[in-house]
């Protein structure tokens, strides 16, 4: 096991995350600055230091504000739940929530900063809230007259591979502030620069870029320590199921929450464990295999009652299509179990109207096909044009090879 002593001693990591090189070799950026912070519990270096120790012992600077994202700044609330404002038991600042009654912060909380620091571990899915509070935050810092400094972080899932449709914008939401790609393929930073090159966010945005990381690097790839970013994103093998697990989130079934396999792990009492996970395996869906599972989940949906369901298997990395499968998942178990089975009601991420699978989707349109028992194939061709165009659209962010 790997230990902060032994990351200490260790060598330098193949890559170094922005927050490691502002604090290595750019501190120049922050000194002479009155900034804030916006940060969550895997906002850490190579040695598993946090950002907020870090950058509150910057000679010349001074931490003045500090803003957490869902879950708080340490991590502890689970989804769906609004987040108050909480002192830091660090620094003594109020750490002001941007997940609940306010997502974006006031002009007021931005006074007398220079500069908002941004530093939070995406999963390279379009549905993560953190990205969205990053674009929120952008959008504030701009009216304040407040630069805005984005420290990047690698995609979990590489930067190489593009996948899922592209949301229709009448369908924007918190889960989908602005037409991303599903796997669109970004680091933070990237995502920070196509927000302002496509959508005018942020007036004075800078990125400090990582140092050794290429688009081809899944997690694994980069010798970086993983830290949970959220509850329920305990490995990098959770973030690679996710961009299609998180649609589970829109139905009647479990995604895995309160399990030790969140997203991985996914069924309901309705459904039986071997049909399901032979259903599946007929749909051959590249570089997945589906295991028969049952689990009990503690908490949200279902708990204290054993799921039959499966357990996602990523067998082959460069093949796997995380967002097609999560739509398989869900067709497959609507055609097993037609009675039982039902789409989740709102509210869902602050919507009271739409229906959460759609906002997810961006469209209500994969939700009617599937409802018609459309091939999933047919359903996959809807989107192509879209992703391409949008491909086209992403090139001028891209700021690494």
């Amino acid at each position: 096991m790997v230990t902060p002593a032994a990351l200490h001693s260790a060598a330098v990591p193949r890559v170094q995350s922005g927050l490691d090189v502002l604090v290595h070799h750019r501190l120049a950026l922050l000194r002479g600055r009155r900034f804030g912070l916006l940060a969550h519990q895997a906002s850490v270096d190579s040695r598993l230091d946090h950002a907020v120790d870090l950058l509150r012992q910057v000679r010349g600077a001074r931490l003045a504000a500090l803003f957490a994202p869902e879950h708080g700044l340490w991590g502890a609330a689970q989804d769906l739940v609004p987040i108050a404002a909480e002192q830091d038991p660090l620094t003594g600042l109020r750490a002001v929530s941007l997940y609940g009654e306010r997502r974006e912060p006031t002009v007021a909380m931005l006074r007398g900063l220079d500069l908002l620091v941004i530093d939070l571990q995406d999963v390279g899915s379009r549905y993560y809230t953190f990205q969205w509070t990053m674009a929120l935050a952008m959008r504030a810092c701009t009216r304040a007259g407040v630069r805005v400094l984005v420290l990047d972080r690698p995609n979990p899932l590489g930067g190489a591979i593009v996948e899922g449709n592209v949301p229709d914008p009448a369908f924007a939401s918190f889960v989908g502030l602005y037409p991303l790609a599903a796997r669109p393929g970004l680091t933070i930073g990237e995502i920070a620069r196509y927000l302002q090159r496509e959508h005018g966010l942020g007036g004075a945005v800078d990125v400090v870029g990582m140092r050794g990381w290429r688009r081809a690097m899944h997690w694994e790839d980069t010798d970086l320590p993983w830290v949970a970013p959220s509850p329920n994103m305990p490995t990098p093998d959770t973030a690679r199921v996710y961009p299609g697990g998180c649609l589970i989130e829109g139905t009647n079934m479990s995604e895995g929450r309160g399990t030790t396999r969140p997203f991985e792990w996914v069924g309901a009492p309705w459904l039986d464990a071997h049909d399901y996970a032979e259903a599946l395996m007929a749909e051959r869906l590249p570089g997945v295999v589906f295991r028969p599972a049952r689990f009990r989940p503690t908490f949200q949906k279902w708990a204290g009652r054993v799921c039959g369901g499966v357990h996602v298997h990523v067998a082959d990395r460069a093949r796997f299509k995380p967002f097609l499968t999560g739509l398989a998942i869900i067709a497959v178990a609507r055609r097993l179990a037609p009675r039982a089975f039902r789409w989740r009601r709102p509210p869902y991420e602050f919507e009271h109207r739409r229906l959460p699978i759609d906002i997810l989707l961006g469209t209500d349109r994969i939700r009617r096909a599937i409802d018609r028992g459309q091939p999933l194939g047919a359903i996959e061709r809807t989107w192509g044009d879209d992703l391409a165009k949008w491909r086209r659209r992403r090139a001028a962010a891209l700021a690494y090879r």
